[in-house]
């Protein structure tokens, strides 16, 4: 048997599929059939979800107006399931590093991204409101801090220049950079 020759592709392929984790493919099964009210077929995650007719319906329950699917077999359709749900993310407010690309679900390339934007979509929704269940950590709220002038004022004197690495004026005068060096041969 030949050896494989070396692909990049397959390299990164390896990787991805390193990353994937079956218990978070689990909870995103279990918070979609508990956000449709419908138990999933129990095949694999990737053809439940190929044709993005869950994903609208998904997107369906979450926002109201957005997913609209076609129930077909032809694969452009499906695509366009796939990006009606990336559509209703977006309108959920899941910033796009958190979306998956549509051939990472239709041809099976990143499901681990896909897996993730299920989780960003049940945190952004829970957020809104639009559902009580959340996958992994809620979103970090922003949190504002004012100060008075008086504390203002009184951190100036905390650290002096010392701290900061002043170095008395000392700089590279002096040192030459680029002159050429003479190299001798010491003969006895």
């Amino acid at each position: 048997m030949a050896p494989v020759p070396y692909s990049i592709n397959s390299d990164v392929s390896r990787k991805i599929q390193a990353k994937y984790s079956i218990e978070y493919e689990q909870q995103a099964r279990e918070w979609i059939e508990q956000i449709i009210n419908e138990t999933l077929p129990n095949t694999d995650f990737h053809t439940c979800l190929k044709n993005g007719v869950v994903l609208c319906k998904v997107i369906g329950k979450l926002v109201p107006g957005k997913g609209k699917y076609k129930v077909s077999k032809v694969p452009f359709a499906q695509m366009e399931n796939i990006a009606q749900f990336l559509s209703g993310a977006k309108d959920l407010g899941v910033p796009p590093h958190d979306l998956f690309q549509t051939v990472d679900l239709f041809e099976k390339k990143n499901m681990t991204q896909v897996v993730n934007t299920i989780f960003a979509v049940s945190r952004y929704a829970h957020e809104a409101g639009a559902c009580s269940s959340i996958l992994g950590p809620k979103l970090a709220k922003r949190h504002e801090v004012s100060f008075s002038e008086e504390t203002l004022n009184a951190s100036k004197s905390l650290f002096n220049t010392y701290q900061y690495g002043y170095t008395k004026g000392a700089n590279q005068s002096g040192l030459v950079f680029g002159a050429r060096r003479e190299i001798t041969s010491i003969a006895q």
